[in-house]
């Protein structure tokens, strides 16, 4: 992949994908080609088709994804399962047909068992039992994973998966109903600051650990990836290596908000999977690895918030709508 290449980014005004243009013009690459879903609805084959045989692109980033945190999931499956099936089956059939160089397919971290051994090796995938308010969107990400690595092993291609950590920061999406729990601790700690309320109720138990990676960081790894990962028939960790519980990101949260009241856990709220950290030696021997430490990032998402008044440019479209 060069400075010239026709680099196509699905997704590009969502989190990971408005990442990716950050990261990809950064450095250089300015042959970006990008439609918002009103331009091309991912959904729709032959609008895709079509798309993919006029542009031609040479390398595609799927980042495009339904995507929402446990209220979103547990309440949408069907609208999770349903949307990426055929958003990946679109992309990925297109990209082979008019003959893509490579493909770097982003899955996620909750694809893997929810109690799979810590920290979670690649080669976990399919060991055990998923996360049961997430497993429709995580049964859609493995199939992804798996379409990609048929189209390899029948076709040849060049189409890479990743699966990333829990991501955060710049053009999150700040929504209580759809939003992942760093966003949604900045939003209510945040209004419990200019309400002066004098406590913040937190779901779940707080023991729950999760880790937690920067936009940025995870946009410069596709990017490494794209240009010196090439072993197709398997998939690849991102992450930072290291994690805390949502206590510790709750109380980190706070202090980053200047909030001065008490955290209240709401223990009748599920907990989702006890843990969740992955393991990113394949990454790390590779030699790339994170920049960004949580609590510079926070202050940064937060920054980012104040900003753009809490709201992402399509944060009127709820119920995890593709980013």
């Amino acid at each position: 992949m060069n400075r010239e290449s026709k680099i196509y980014v699905a997704g590009h005004r969502g989190l990971v994908g408005s990442a990716l243009v950050r990261r990809l013009e950064a450095l250089g690459y300015n042959n970006l080609v990008y439609r918002t879903r009103e331009q091309l609805d991912l959904e729709d084959p032959r609008a895709v088709r079509e798309f993919f045989e006029d542009e031609r692109p040479e390398y595609v980033f799927l980042a495009a994804a339904r995507v929402g945190g446990i209220w979103a999931n547990d309440t949408y499956p069907a609208d999770f399962i349903r949307s990426n099936l055929v958003i990946q089956l679109n992309v990925v059939d297109a990209a082979w047909r008019t003959g893509v160089e490579k493909l770097v397919f982003l899955g996620s971290s909750c694809i893997y068992p929810k109690h799979a051994p810590q920290p979670i090796r690649e080669e976990y995938l399919l060991s055990g039992a998923l996360e049961p308010t997430n497993d429709a969107y995580a049964v859609a990400k493995i199939a992804g994973i798996k379409l990609c690595q048929s189209y390899n092993r029948q076709y040849g291609t060049r189409f890479v998966s990743v699966m990333p950590t829990n991501l955060y920061g710049p053009g999150d999406n700040f929504d209580l109903k759809t939003s992942h729990v760093l966003p949604a601790l900045v939003r209510k700690f945040h209004e419990a600051r200019l309400q002066g309320a004098p406590e913040v109720v937190v779901w779940g138990s707080g023991q729950p650990r999760r880790e937690f990676l920067h936009v940025d960081d995870m946009a410069d790894a596709c990017v490494f990836v794209m240009r010196e990962y090439e072993d197709v028939s398997q998939i690849i960790n991102i992450g930072c290596g290291e994690d805390v519980s949502i206590a510790e990101a709750a109380a980190l949260v706070r202090e980053t908000v200047g909030y001065e009241g008490r955290i209240v856990y709401d223990r009748s709220k599920p907990d989702g999977t006890p843990r969740k950290l992955l393991d990113i030696s394949r990454l790390r021997d590779l030699g790339w690895s994170p920049s960004i430490p949580l609590d510079r990032g926070l202050a940064d998402t937060y920054a980012w918030f104040l900003e753009h008044g809490g709201a992402r440019e399509h944060a009127a479209r709820e119920a995890g709508a593709p980013a």
